[in-house]
């Protein structure tokens, strides 16, 4: 068994959806309820050195997820976010994709989503 998180929860069925080459599950310090990684099943760090086919796995996995809680109502929005290589914050070894269910009301003003990863240029409406 791998020493790797992402492979030893694919390897373990830790999953809440799979298909041929992708697999999903919860992120194990999660932003809000229900924040879900979407990882291919072929260990690769940087998810521009997947196959189409591997995104195409992981965007179909990213749309069901995304589906599944919009039915729950466990979300108003979403932030879709993946984050390659260590400059641009990526702490773990494995292409990921990030789904994280957003509430309205959850922060005090969530302009700019994603802009935030560089807090100092998020802001672009006040300039």
């Amino acid at each position: 068994m791998s020493d790797l998180p992402f492979c030893q929860r694919i390897e373990q069925g830790d999953v809440s959806e799979q298909n041929d080459l992708a697999a999903a599950f919860f992120d194990g310090f999660p932003l809000s309820e229900g924040h879900t990684l979407i990882v291919p099943l072929r260990h690769e760090a940087d998810f521009f050195q997947l196959s189409v086919a591997e995104q195409e796995a992981i965007h179909s996995i990213v749309r069901v997820v995304q589906r599944r809680l919009s039915e729950t109502g466990s979300a108003d929005g979403f932030n879709v976010g993946i984050n390659v290589g260590e400059a641009a914050g990526q702490t773990v070894g494995h292409a990921h994709v990030h789904v994280i269910p957003r509430k309205t009301g959850d922060v005090e003003d969530p302009r700019g989503g994603v802009r935030w990863v560089i807090p100092e240029r998020a802001a672009y409406w006040k300039d």
